[in-house]
């Protein structure tokens, strides 16, 4: 436990927020040179990733891309697993709202907090601990690790490890799930709408249209249309979240003047993925839903619609429950720690499905926080939870043939 404890708090306190992850991938690629892995560490070509088809967006500029991948008896027979972790952070925003600074790590009871321990600095903790269980005991098979950036902001740091060419037979990524198996996620898009309005003097606002009421309309028709994608759901795992593919409205700005009627109203919002559907087709939902509403309303009918898709875009992915690799992670769950497993959902994407998707490995999460404090002000992991989950994957990968 001491040397999770160690860890953990040398990770969280290097403020690797999204597009700055170069000292927190020189740190772990250090690490795993100490184990004994072979080591890649690189720089991955920015052009090359944002010129690719399966480019998946990003939200903010950067000007690196690092990533590490370390192998473990390459060339070795058997069963290839890949345990992957991101290795960025959310900013942690106004800092009076945490109870002390975000990145000097604090033990408290049972909890370590600081920003990232959680999301998921406690899952690639997991991740070196069980190698250093794999190294000490003498394991033969391979092992492939990759460390990545920009898993918050779309992923290109996955898809840069899957174009170096990173081979698996299977994959586990040890994001928040509060040691559950996730199978299968749903995916988000994010948006961009300018509602308009009339500009009119307050003193004579009837002369005016508000933009608000437009927002009014959208709005309305935005939770229509959420409620009505999420009562459609069948798969029992998505269903079991109750709101598998939430809509919100996150960022409004508009108005230009106190006593002036507001003329134009911008906002922003998130939009899920369901499961076997893509970005893409989640935009088309989304879009028919936005021209239903403008044709509706007798003032947006005769304005043009200024809409758009932009910045990171996640499909949904799953695998099935009856999968070997549930199935034999679910028997390594049960032989550490006595209770049974079962498969569930996640309203989240991750970088789980570019594996899935696009580099065609089967993949699961499974790993140590809650999502639930994942992204908030004193965000925390418990350490005991880090090291049942490398306990665990220990097992899981020594039981594949």
């Amino acid at each position: 436990m001491e040397r999770i404890l160690d860890r953990l708090a040398q990770l969280i306190s290097i403020t690797s927020v999204t597009s700055d992850e170069t000292e927190i991938r020189d740190r772990l690629a250090g690490l795993l040179d100490q184990m004994g892995l072979t080591t890649d560490s690189f720089d991955a070509d920015l052009g090359s990733i944002t010129s690719d088809p399966a480019f998946p967006g990003m939200e903010v500029e950067r000007s690196t891309l690092p990533v590490v991948i370390a192998r473990l008896n390459p060339g070795a027979e058997g069963t290839h697993p890949l345990l992957s972790g991101h290795i960025d952070v959310v900013p942690p925003g106004d800092p009076r709202s945490w109870t002390s600074d975000p990145f000097e790590p604090r033990v408290e009871g049972d909890r370590m907090y600081g920003r990232g321990a959680c999301d998921m600095k406690g899952g690639v903790v997991a991740i070196l601990e069980t190698l250093e269980h794999l190294v000490a005991s003498g394991h033969r098979g391979p092992v492939t690790v990759a460390f990545v950036p920009s898993e918050e902001d779309g992923g290109s740091g996955t898809l840069a490890a899957i174009r170096r060419g990173i081979e698996a037979t299977v994959a586990v990524i040890p994001e928040p799930t509060s040691l559950q198996v996730v199978t299968a996620h749903a995916g988000a898009i994010t948006f961009r709408l300018v509602i308009p309005g009339k500009a009119a003097h307050a003193a004579v606002r009837t002369e005016g249209v508000s933009a608000l009421d437009g927002l009014e309309t959208i709005r309305r028709a935005l939770a229509a249309d959420e409620r009505h994608r999420n009562t459609d759901e069948t798969d029992p795992r998505m269903v079991a979240l109750g709101l598998p593919y939430p809509t919100i409205i996150g960022q409004i700005s508009g108005g230009v003047w106190a006593s002036s009627v507001i003329d134009a109203v911008e906002i922003r919002g998130r939009y899920g993925v369901r499961m076997g559907q893509d970005a893409a087709g989640a935009a088309e939902d989304l879009a028919s839903c936005l021209e239903r509403a403008w044709e509706g309303d007798p003032f947006l009918a005769d304005h043009p619609m200024d809409f758009e898709v932009f910045g990171a875009s996640f499909d949904s992915c799953g695998i099935p429950d009856t999968h070997d690799l549930p199935v034999s992670l679910g028997r390594s769950i049960e032989a550490v720690t006595g209770a049974a497993s079962k498969p569930v959902g996640l309203p989240a994407g991750t970088d789980m499905r570019l594996l899935v998707n696009e580099a065609k490995i089967p993949t699961v999460l499974y790993g140590p926080g809650d999502l639930r404090v994942a992204h908030a002000a004193d965000e925390y992991v418990r350490p005991s939870e880090v090291a049942t989950c490398a306990e665990v994957l220990t097992h899981w990968v020594r039981s594949l043939p």
